[in-house]
Formats: structure tokens, C-alpha cells, sequence
């Protein structure tokens, strides 16, 4: 009974090693093949004759490079000398075809009554393993350059939309990709108002090398030549250079500044990309790469030449913005009409453009003759920041120049038909008005009469720096018809002018602004307007801009001195004339067109 029994488990173990899924073989202590599986003879492609009585690590065992792996380095046969299991993934076995076969493996001792009589090794084919964890490995390197190439294209984008002008985006440009897109980088640009003509604006490398020395005008572009950058202008394609291109003698003088950067900063391959878009062509950007072995991608230039658009359309919309702005400015400057020169009073008067075009908006300062000889003092501001609401304060300081010339009637009438008008033969939006006469004779005492739509409150500063704000005569926007629908007005202020008194009108742009509520801006106006109490006009105005310094929104001051009082007596002064009569400017006439001033650089 015992026998048949030890057979049957004699014969299930055979049945067992012979279908395992694994390769198995066995070995004696020395490490000489006795048994292998099926499976083992179909990973190795060798029939279990070849394989039995030889040596399990000289037949097998084999290095990444195919040779033979000294015996004392092998994990298999470490199990014989230590009796301890063992296992592992990095070895390669020979294949009877000679091929290697990558496995992953456990092996463990034989022991007999305490003795180790060999080893039993168990083994797969771990290729397909290998394989998809190098894939795995492949994948997430490329997934880690996309991140490092969305990250940088991320701070590309910061740039393009952060930096005050194109000059300084350029250049934070060309520093952002170095070092990971090249060793160094330059850009070219066209040169405004100078068909053809290049200027180098930005180089940046690695270290801290100085790159002054390469910046500047460039020569021309030529008619005809091979080169890379003139290629990439006229075609609006990028251009890789290798080593072949750069070896090539330039052929213009443009071609010749371009090879300077090499020599000068080294290069064994580059990119030329085109800053444009579908309208124009800006400039060229190259940055470029020292090492020998290095080379560019196809995904390198990709990245390349999609950030050199997004280059060239925040180029295109700083061109645009700057044409918007001059055409807006140029239209709100011609509006700005000159001040009538009154023969006891003086009229200043500021425009300060907004810093951007988009801030360009409706400010207007206007002063003329009534017919009843009065003087008028105006200030408004129209709705909006851009060339629309240009043209819309044109259409609103027209109409109310139309509707008062010719009326002795108050300001509240005026201002009431004004928004009227707004309000049924015009497009204009709301707008905030003071609209003041001087009344008086000349000589004084003079007086003021005002109404105020909606705007910040007149300053009236004495001769001894005491200021306040004419907080009277308030009432609703201008072209809400107010009065028709709400019942609403402007009810008539009045205030005394004292001999050498300055009267200032202002727009919101001096006292308000992103960083600080329209109170505060208040309080520093007054401060400073007191201070300045003794200055002459102009330089009241010019110190009071340079004191508040105001950003942001277009900023309009018109300011008006009341003379001293005439000595009992003396001779009244001439008649106020307007700067439309026909004799200003007349020798030795009192009447003045004086041109508007502002605090821009622009004139």
C-alpha cells in the first residue's frame, strides 16, 4: 500500500513540474543542469539533452552585452554557496537561437537531512514585462517634457500679457528660454519707419556674459541671399540650422551680423523662428545650442514657433493700441480748444493722456466769450475709455458750446436743455459737467455761477492758501433725461471770487485711481492746491501734477486767477476778447490764443 501510494505521489509531482507555467530546472550543488520542465525548454529554445549535466551558469547566463557574467556576480549560483532563496529581474538568459531572453526569477536551496544538495530555479519570460515598463518609463518622460514645455510656455504667456512695453517683453522673452531651449538667444526686429532696416534688441545666454556689445542696428535687408534670418522674414517659416548651414560663408552683410552671434557666443545648431502673424512679419528670434552632440526636435521647434507667434501678436497689438492712442489723443488735443484771453483774468489749463490706449477717454476742459460778454469755465467727462467716447465728448462740448453762446439765461437752464439734447438727438452716453460763468465787471468784484452734473466739486483756493470745495449746485449725470422722467435738476450756486483767488476745475483722473478712493484723493488735492496758493498759475499747475502724479486715466485742469483789485480810480482794463475774433494775435493786442499744455511727451 505504501509503495502504490509513493508512486502516485512520485507520478503527481512529475505531472505538477511538467505543467507549471514557469520554466524549472534543477541543479546539483556545482551547478550542473539535472532537470528541466517543458517550459523551461521552450523559453530557452533547447531541448532538455542539450541542457542536462551542463553547467547552469556557463550555458545561460549572459550580460546586457551578451558576454559571459563572472561566476561570483551571478544571484543564481549564490544560492548554492549561502543556502539562502534568493530572486531577481535583471538577469538575461541565452537562448538556443542565441538570442537573450530577459527573466524574472526565484530560486531556492535543496536540502537533505540539513544539507544543501542543490537549487531549484523558477523562471519567466519577463520581456513583455520589460517592455511595458519601458514604455511606462518612455511615456512619462515625454509626459515630464510636456509639463517642463506647457510650464514654460505657461510663463511665456505671463510675459506676453505682464510686460509694460514690447522692448522689455522681448527681452524677458529671450531670458525665459535659456537654458532650456538653447545655450543662448537673440532677437531682431524690423526697424519702425525705416523700410528694411533691422535692430537687434535682446541677446541673453546662460551666464553672465556680457552681450551689450552685440545688440544694435543691423545692416539692411538684402535683396537677394541664403540667409536664415532673411528667409524666416520673408517666408514667415522657421529654420533649423545644423552644422552644415553654419559652416556656410554669409553672403550679405545681415548674414555676416547673424554669424557674429556664433562666433562670439558659440554653436553647433539653431533655430530661426519669425515673430508675426498673418498680417505682418516683426522680427526674427534664434536661439541656439553649443554642445556637439545636441540638436533640436521636431516638438522643439514646434514649441518654438508657437511661441514666437504669440510673440508677434502681442507685437501686433501693441501697434494697434499705439495707433489707437495717437488717433484718440490727436482727436482730443484738437478739441482742446485754446483759452480766451481776458484782460483781468488768466485762464491755465493741463491735459495729461491716459498711460494706455485703452484708458484714452472722454476728459474735456473748455472755456469762451457768452454773448453777454460773461466768461465761461467748463469741465466734463464723457462715459467711456476709448476712441468712441473721443468722439462722443467731441458731440457733447459742442452742443453745449451751441446751446450757451448766444443765452443770458442761468446754468441750470442750460444744462437742462443740454441733457435734453443728449438724451433725443445723440448716441452719447452719460457724462459728468460743471459748467460755470464768471460774472462781474472788470476790475471786480467777480462771482461764480455754476451748476454741477454729477462731476467732482470745483477747488477754490484763496490768496492766503485757505481751500475748500464749491460742494453746491449738485445734481444728477447728464444724459439721463432727468428732468423730463424724475423730476430731477441742477439747482444755481453761487460763490463769491476774491481778489488773487484760483479757481480749479478738474476731472476724476486727478483724484481717483486704482490705488487710491476718490476721499483720499480729495484731501491731497486740497493740501497741495493750498500750498501752492502763491505760485503764478502755470506753475501751480505743472507743481500740482508733479505732486499728485496721476496714473491710469486721462487726467484735464483748467484753472482761473482773479486779479488783485483795481486801486479807486484807476482806469477800467480793455474789454475781454474771444480767441475766434479776428484780430488775436495782433501786435500789441492783449488777446492771446494760448496753446493748450499738458505734462506728456508727446506735443
Amino acid at each position: 500500500m505504501r509503495s502504490t501510494h509513493g508512486l502516485l505521489e512520485i507520478g503527481f509531482m512529475r505531472t505538477v513540474f511538467d505543467s507549471l507555467g514557469a520554466g524549472v530546472f534543477v541543479t546539483d550543488t556545482s551547478g550542473s543542469l539535472t532537470a528541466s520542465n517543458p517550459r523551461a525548454q521552450e523559453l530557452l529554445a533547447r531541448p532538455q539533452e542539450e541542457m542536462l549535466g551542463r553547467d547552469m551558469h556557463d550555458l545561460l547566463h549572459r550580460g546586457r552585452d551578451g558576454g559571459t557574467v563572472p561566476r561570483d556576480e551571478c544571484g543564481l549560483m549564490a544560492v548554492l554557496d549561502t543556502g539562502r532563496p534568493a530572486e531577481g529581474s535583471e538577469e538575461l538568459f541565452l537562448r538556443g537561437d542565441g538570442s537573450l531572453v530577459p527573466v524574472i526569477w526565484a530560486a531556492t536551496p535543496l536540502r537533505h537531512e540539513g544539507r544543501v544538495e542543490g537549487a531549484v530555479v523558477v523562471f519567466h519570460d519577463f520581456s513583455l514585462h520589460r517592455d511595458a515598463a519601458e514604455q511606462t518609463a518612455a511615456y512619462l518622460a515625454a509626459l515630464e517634457g510636456l509639463t517642463a514645455r506647457l510650464t514654460m510656455v505657461a510663463e511665456v504667456s505671463t510675459v506676453l500679457i505682464s510686460a509694460l512695453d514690447t522692448p522689455e517683453m522681448l527681452d524677458r522673452l529671450a531670458a525665459l528660454l535659456v537654458p532650456d531651449m538653447g545655450d543662448w538667444s537673440a532677437i531682431d526686429v524690423h526697424t519702425a519707419g525705416h523700410p528694411g532696416g533691422m535692430r537687434r534688441v535682446t541677446v541673453r545666454t546662460a551666464g553672465d556674459e556680457a552681450t551689450a556689445a552685440l545688440t544694435g542696428p543691423l545692416p539692411p535687408v538684402p535683396e537677394s541671399t541664403r540667409s536664415a534670418v532673411v528667409h524666416a522674414l520673408r517666408n514667415a517659416e522657421p529654420v533649423v540650422m545644423d552644422a552644415d548651414a553654419l559652416a556656410e560663408r554669409p553672403d550679405s552683410p545681415l548674414a555676416a551680423a547673424h554669424r557674429a552671434l556664433f562666433d562670439r557666443l558659440g554653436g553647433t545648431c539653431a533655430v530661426v523662428v519669425p515673430l508675426h502673424t498673418r498680417r505682418q512679419v516683426f522680427g526674427v528670434l534664434t536661439v541656439a545650442r553649443v554642445d556637439p552632440d545636441s540638436s533640436y526636435t521636431e516638438a522643439e521647434v514646434f514649441v518654438l514657433t508657437d511661441i514666437a507667434r504669440r510673440a508677434g501678436l502681442v507685437m501686433e497689438a501693441a501697434v494697434l493700441f499705439e495707433q489707437q492712442r495717437h488717433v484718440a489723443e490727436t482727436m482730443q488735443r484738437q478739441l482742446l480748444t485754446p483759452l480766451p484771453q481776458v484782460d483781468d483774468l488768466t485762464l491755465a489749463a493741463r491735459y495729461r493722456p491716459a498711460e494706455t490706449a485703452a484708458e484714452i477717454g472722454g476728459d474735456w476742459y473748455d472755456s469762451f466769450l457768452l454773448g453777454d460778454g460773461a466768461l465761461t469755465m467748463v469741465i466734463g467727462d464723457v462715459v467711456g475709455h476709448d476712441l468712441k467716447a473721443a468722439a462722443h465728448m467731441a458731440e457733447v462740448r459742442n452742443m453745449l458750446r451751441a446751446l450757451a453762446w448766444d443765452r443770458t439765461e442761468p446754468p441750470s437752464l442750460i444744462i437742462r436743455r443740454l441733457d435734453e439734447a443728449m438724451t433725443h438727438t445723440s448716441d452719447a452716453p452719460m457724462a459728468t459737467c460743471v459748467f460755470a460763468r464768471i460774472e462781474g465787471e472788470a476790475g471786480g468784484p467777480r462771482r461764480l455761477h455754476w451748476v454741477n452734473a454729477g462731476h467732482p466739486p470745483p477747488l477754490l483756493v484763496t490768496a492766503e492758501g485757505d481751500a475748500r470745495f464749491l460742494e453746491g449746485g449738485h445734481g444728477p449725470l447728464l444724459g439721463l433725461s432727468s428732468a423730463l422722467h424724475m423730476g430731477l435738476g441742477w439747482p444755481d450756486a453761487h460763490a463769491d471770487l476774491p481778489p488773487r483767488s484760483t479757481l480749479l476745475l478738474y476731472t476724476d483722473g486727478l483724484v481717483e485711481s486704482r490705488t487710491r478712493d476718490i476721499d483720499e484723493g480729495l484731501a491731497a488735492l486740497r493740501a497741495h492746491a493750498a500750498d501752492l496758493a502763491g505760485h503764478d498759475i502755470e506753475d501751480f499747475l505743472d507743481e500740482l501734477l508733479a505732486r499728485i502724479d496721476p496714473s491710469g486715466d486721462d487726467v484735464a485742469l483748467l484753472v482761473l486767477r482773479i486779479p488783485p483789485e483795481s486801486a479807486e480810480g484807476e482806469a477800467p482794463p480793455q474789454h475781454a476778447h474771444s480767441p475766434a475774433a479776428d484780430d488775436r494775435g495782433a501786435p500789441g493786442s492783449r488777446i492771446e490764443d494760448s496753446p493748450v499744455r499738458d505734462t506728456s511727451e508727446q506735443a
